[in-house]
């Protein structure tokens, strides 16, 4: 990795995006500093420390929404409309064609929706600030501004993130992700160290020991893991018929086409997150401290048995979902037929359609249970060791490992066309 980074630096085109993409990211932290006017941080400070949800989307946010900072609601808007379009293209005909024909029409009307939903939810945590009578002057102007503050905020770093895309080096969205999950890693890390080693901690006691010691490990092995599992694939061999064309032969070749285990990447991740996180933030905003509220994070709060099944069943749905969008068996089978390749032992056209579809389901139900799994034991420790801070742990390890590793190919491939020489050379 040192080596590709190394090569990478070398070449100017490359340095250049890479030097684009840091400076946009340290604009990002840089916002996330800049206070939304009006706000007190004492009593802000502890209504975050009772609110396990919001520490929760603290933690996509980078500790832009426990600052109240114009970046406080993140990228999450923009996530979710993404969902919602994607779920819309697979389901209408109409938006499918559309999205084919004129995708920047589909990105658009995705724009637009993430407009509406930041400003709904920059409405319900300005309501849920000034029920904690978080503001120094309760006004109307008081509200407007932070409203108006927390969309543009949100909308500002959907434009930094289509600049990563289009100027810089991975992908934007991602990656703007992915350095708010690294920016709280010194503090999580502070806080295990406290919770294991402090006065009173869970060191010392008998009963929690292993699961302490079991923690880290799980986590390294968590990591290895994640690396196999992204790089790894399935090849399927195909073969290519001869073709007589005057005195000359084509064809006859051997090939293979890469099945990827982990298809969907961390996708089904970040979309199960957002949708299990939006529920629990209406109840928490529009229903604080009511019995309702109470019932709700009982049953359904983070680490319950409930939120951890609908977790699992959320990431499968997704994986499969996304895995099916992104490798369309039908597509691939026509384009090997019409170029005379086939499958060994399997008929061209629908037969080979099946068996992509076969091959697919199989791989995919792997990766699906493996996310499964990294996400929620993380989760079941947390629970068992009674640290907030490792509520989200497995999910983080799983964006963060997969934005690197997807930007790290991102920056092999480029190295590789700028570095490709010809057979004369």
């Amino acid at each position: 990795m040192l080596e590709t980074v190394k090569n990478a630096l070398k070449v100017k085109e490359i340095r250049k995006k890479i030097i684009f993409t840091l400076l946009i990211l340290l604009l990002v932290r840089f916002g996330s500093f800049i206070p939304v006017p009006g706000v007190n941080p004492e009593i802000l400070s502890s209504v975050f420390a009772t609110n396990g949800i919001l520490n929760i989307m603290d933690t996509f946010s980078g500790g832009s929404l426990s600052r109240f900072t114009i970046f406080a609601l993140s990228i999450t808007p923009y996530i979710n409309a993404s969902i919602i379009m994607t779920l819309l293209t697979a389901v209408f005909d109409r938006l499918k064609q559309i999205s084919k024909d004129d995708h920047k029409k589909v990105t658009q009307w995705t724009r637009y929706m993430t407009v509406i939903l930041a400003l709904v939810q920059g409405i319900g945590i300005t309501i849920f600030i000034r029920t904690n009578g978080a503001f120094i002057t309760d006004s109307m102007f008081t509200w407007l501004v932070s409203v108006t503050t927390l969309t543009a905020g949100t909308m500002l770093l959907m434009w930094l993130g289509e600049q990563i895309n289009e100027k810089g080096l991975g992908n934007g969205i991602s990656l703007i992700i992915f350095i708010g999950i690294i920016a709280k890693v010194p503090s999580t890390i502070g806080a295990m160290i406290n919770s294991f080693l402090g006065k009173g901690s869970i060191f010392y006691k008998d009963a929690n020991f292993y699961i302490s010691l079991l923690l880290p490990i799980t986590l390294l092995v968590a990591v290895v893991g994640i690396v196999i599992v992204t790089q790894a694939e399935r090849k399927v061999p195909i073969h290519y018929a001869k073709k007589v064309v005057g005195r000359k032969i084509y064809g006859g070749q051997s090939s293979f086409i890469p099945m990827k285990l982990n298809q969907a990447g961390v996708i089904p991740i970040i979309f199960a997150s957002s949708i299990l996180i939006l529920p629990a933030t209406i109840v928490s905003i529009f229903f604080s401290n009511t019995a309702f509220a109470a019932g709700f994070t009982k049953w359904f709060g983070v680490n319950t048995p409930l939120y951890i099944i609908f977790y699992v069943l959320f990431i499968f749905a997704f994986t499969f979902f996304y895995s099916i969008i992104s490798f369309n068996t039908t597509d691939v089978a026509d384009n090997l037929k019409k170029n005379g390749g086939f499958i060994p032992g399997i008929r061209p056209g629908k037969p080979t359609a099946e068996a992509f579809s076969k091959i697919l389901s199989r791989i995919t139900l792997f990766g699906a249970f493996f996310l499964a799994v990294v996400a929620i034991i993380p989760n079941i420790l947390g629970g068992a060791l009674g640290g907030a801070q490792l509520q989200f742990g497995g999910t983080s390890l799983l964006i963060a490992v997969g934005v690197a590793l997807d930007t790290m190919k991102q920056m092999e491939s480029q190295l590789l066309m700028r570095h490709y020489q010809g057979f004369l050379k």
